[in-house]
């Protein structure tokens, strides 16, 4: 699982031209806000898992949010 925001960053390194760079600004915007949803949800199910006791207590933040999204 990955957070919305490197989801949003693989969407942009796959949309990356190599004659050209450039992403529209407003294209950009609007990418962003269709994951504020998703991030929300992201947020809500990690406090939930925590609140229903689905996370080990032994976790720290850090190391809760590394092994769901598996960042490292």
């Amino acid at each position: 699982m990955k957070t919305p925001m490197q989801e949003l960053i693989d969407t942009f390194e796959e949309m990356r031209s190599p004659i050209d760079s450039k992403v529209d600004v407003d294209f950009a915007i609007s990418l962003v806000k269709s994951m504020l949803e998703k991030e929300r949800e992201t947020i809500c199910n990690a406090f939930s898992d925590a609140r229903h006791g689905a996370v080990e207590s032994r976790w720290t933040a850090e190391e809760y949010f590394e092994e769901i999204f598996k960042t490292k």
